[in-house]
């Protein structure tokens, strides 16, 4: 048994007297009741302090010294002398129609913030996580405003139907701004055209999508589109790949597999080399003259993307193109394709600091939001969840 005045001023119960302590196993049993005093009649408004009789209310709260805790409150009922109106007294730390404390509902919003299951977060909280649930779906986030730098992207969320979802992020502020149930462009031009100040906004960042393209010079037609230069690179370390899969299959079976395992070591760039790793790639180089090509063109394509200017980049990116005709390896024409199509907004992030890095991070937050909890069918629980976590 635990002293009870020691336990009340521990609590922080304000207005409340605890009359017996005891921990049973996981459980502290807290007894207690309210200070009485004068209430006002709901019906009729006359103060009354009379007692109609009580009941006993169990309460869960938040832990307490390492146990679940479970409040046994003696409830008063009290009862109007004018209108005869019987009522419950006010309990403060109680939200009405409720058996958990106020603390205990914060404890548990804020434990969603955690990237966790839902079952272990209310474990946590001893509660169901169907009571967790109830509680968190009262959560509703709304998107009023944008900023004048957006990132668009999506990922794969199976929610609510659809495969893939919309991601929106600010950023300059690092700030998730909204998800979208799904990527159609109808959908999307809905959802933006409700905003007045969309015509504020400068600056739209994008992986290389056509529709999205499309999408930002109808809803933002005073916006600069900016091309992600992870996706630029990622371009070319595709095309380099796939020369070096097409030519590790002409090898011996060792050698093949000596290929693939140095995967990472040809895709390295030239200066973060250690003078062995330098021998052992013009070694493998000098084996296949195909891979010796396509590794220049992806060095040099590392060159056009350390420009410091639009101006810069323009004239690097023509030299590449120049050299991309000299080799003709068809594995880069795809690549090439890419970047004259879309050279205007590659050279437009030159100009920028933006880039969709935040988002994808926020993307791999995602991926274990989903993963601990083994998917997540309803999109606005989902939505919800992802910003909440990222508030």
């Amino acid at each position: 048994m635990l002293y009870k005045d020691y336990t009340q001023e521990l609590i922080g119960f304000k207005g409340a007297t605890v009359t017996f302590v005891e921990r049973k196993e996981k459980y502290l049993h807290i007894h207690m009741l309210m200070n009485r005093k004068v209430h006002k009649c709901p019906r009729c408004g006359k103060d009354t302090d009379k007692i109609h009789d009580y009941r006993i209310q169990r309460i869960k709260d938040i832990s307490s010294f390492g146990n679940y805790t479970v409040i046994h409150l003696r409830k008063r009922r009290y009862v109007c002398p004018l209108c005869n109106k019987r009522f419950y007294e006010e309990i403060p730390f109680l939200p009405r129609y409720q058996r958990i404390t106020s603390r205990l509902i914060a404890f548990i919003l804020n434990s969603f913030r955690e990237v966790t299951s839902i079952k272990n977060l209310a474990n946590l909280a001893n509660v169901s996580s169907t009571t967790a649930i109830r509680i968190f779906d009262h959560i509703k986030y709304s998107n009023k405003s944008l900023p004048h730098v957006i990132s668009m992207d999506e990922f794969r969320g199976n929610a609510g139907g659809e495969k893939f979802q919309c991601i929106l992020t600010d950023p300059e502020s690092k700030k998730v701004l909204d998800i979208l149930p799904n990527r159609k462009g109808e959908d999307l031009y809905r959802y933006f055209s409700k905003f007045k100040d969309r015509h504020n906004v400068k600056y739209v960042v994008i992986d290389m999508s056509g529709p999205y393209r499309s999408l930002i010079k109808t809803v933002f037609p005073r916006a600069q589109i900016i091309a992600d230069r992870y996706h630029v690179v990622r371009q070319v370390a595709w095309a380099f790949e796939n020369v070096r899969k097409a030519e590790q299959k002409k090898f011996y079976e060792q050698r093949r597999k000596y290929f693939k395992r140095s995967r990472k070591l040809l895709l390295k760039r030239p200066d973060k080399l250690t003078s062995t790793e330098v021998e052992e790639v013009e070694a493998m180089l000098r084996i296949s003259e195909r891979l010796r090509q396509a590794y220049v063109l992806k060095n040099e394509f590392y060159k056009v993307m350390d420009s410091k200017s639009s101006h810069e980049a323009k004239k690097n990116l023509a030299r590449w193109y120049m050299l991309f005709y000299g080799y003709n390896l068809p594995e880069f024409h795809d690549c090439f394709r890419a970047f004259t199509n879309w050279q205007k907004e590659i050279l437009n992030s030159f100009d920028v600091p933006y880039t969709n890095g935040y988002t994808e991070g926020v993307n791999n937050k995602i991926k274990v939001i989903k993963r601990n909890a083994y998917g997540i069918r309803n999109f606005e629980r989902f939505r919800n969840r992802i910003l909440h976590v990222m508030a």
